[in-house]
């Protein structure tokens, strides 16, 4: 016949009659006369402060929350009443930090020992941005309700939204609201770059097939236009820099290409840079890296080498022995023509003799020891 009641002071009972809301009960004893057990009280407490409960919409709706009530039930709010559309958002700070992000719905928060604050913000601004980002995004619940992406120290970020570019993004984190548009964020390195243009086939122009390694340096400059001209503009770049390398080396003679490669790589630059242009590339470099013959014409030019250095070296040996014959002659001929002259230079040559320490005289025909005892 009787119900009974008690409410503690942080507690409040909402009171439901033949299902319907009446309102919204206090702290301490209530009793009810209910034979027919037409009255229920759900308790709930006001120190976890979300208000959770299945007709929530119609507590609202009585105005028991903002102080209105009805019947004369006194309301024991105040409590924050929120009522977000498709496009809307929450987000929600209590005493002063942050708590968590409301999706679209009916949502209520008491105050009495709470500071509860709702921020209700536009979604269909997809990215979000807010002064207090590093610490929302610190949320473990914060992944429900936003897409977190991050762009890396020398990158730049390329951000689309339905498939269309919207920005260009700085390194740094970012955060997107979910279930507005399909977002996509794509990072594109702006530093110097080194493209591989290996193991390339090549015949030149007199039938020698060479194995040829090419290496490109290169930096984004445009990133808009490097991801709308071409699919792949890495792809791109490295179709242009093989073509320009096949066309480049298959007009030219094998030897006059290996004595100027030098021209070749300028020529090559010239080729590559105005279509890497086009790409929203800047070509820094271009270099060949390697050329390997194949093992025949390998062993043919050792050969050439050999021979020519074998020339080069007897060239140099006839050419010292020539200039020796010919020093000597003039030595001859100035000593003929100057008997003092050559008197000094026997000296000379019977000083060395003198100077090993033994002196062995061999005496001839009689013309030939005179002289010699001459000379003495």
């Amino acid at each position: 016949m009787f119900k009974k009641i008690f409410i503690r002071s942080f507690e409040v009972g909402l009171l439901f009659r033949r299902g319907e809301f009446v309102g919204l009960l206090g702290e301490g004893r209530h009793w009810f006369f209910d034979p027919l057990g037409w009255v229920s009280i759900d308790v709930v407490s006001q120190r976890a402060p979300w208000l959770t409960h299945e007709k929530l919409d119609v507590i609202v709706k009585s105005g028991a929350l903002d102080g209105r009530g009805r019947d004369g039930i006194p309301t024991y709010g105040p409590a924050v009443v929120v009522d977000l559309k498709d496009y809307q958002r929450g987000l929600v700070w209590v005493d002063g930090r942050f708590s968590h992000v409301l999706p679209p719905g009916q949502f209520a928060y008491w105050t009495k020992f709470r500071d509860v604050r709702v921020e209700v913000i536009d979604a269909r601004r997809v990215r979000f941005e807010h002064a207090d980002l590093p610490v929302i995004l610190k949320s473990t619940l914060v992944g429900q309700a936003l897409d977190v992406l991050s762009v890396e120290a020398g990158q730049q970020g390329v951000l689309f939204q339905d498939g269309e570019i919207m920005a260009v993004l700085s390194p740094g984190r970012y955060a997107f609201w979910k279930n507005i548009a399909t977002i996509k964020l794509v990072p594109v390195d702006v530093r110097e770059t080194m493209l591989d243009i290996s193991g390339q086939e090549i015949m030149t122009a007199d039938k020698v097939t060479l194995r040829v390694n090419g290496i490109v340096t290169y930096r984004v400059t445009d990133i808009r236009q490097a991801l709308g001209v071409a699919d792949d503009f890495r792809q791109a770049l490295y179709r242009e820099a093989q073509q320009a390398l096949r066309a480049m080396i298959g007009t030219r003679e094998l030897d006059p290409f290996l004595a100027d490669k030098e021209s070749v790589v300028r020529e090559l630059e010239q080729l590559v840079r105005p279509r890497a242009a086009q790409l929203g590339l800047e070509v820094v470099s271009f270099g060949i890296r390697d050329v390997i013959l194949p093992g025949e014409m390998k062993d043919l030019m050792n050969k050439v080498t050999e021979a020519k250095k074998a020339a080069e070296a007897n060239l140099i040996v006839r050419r010292e022995e020539t200039a020796a014959i010919r020093s000597q002659s003039n030595t001859a001929k100035l000593l003929q023509d100057n008997p003092t002259l050559m008197r000094l230079r026997e000296l000379e040559v019977l000083e060395k003799i003198a100077s090993t320490g033994k002196l062995n005289i061999v005496l001839g025909e009689k013309g030939l020891a005179e002289r010699v005892i001459n000379m003495i």
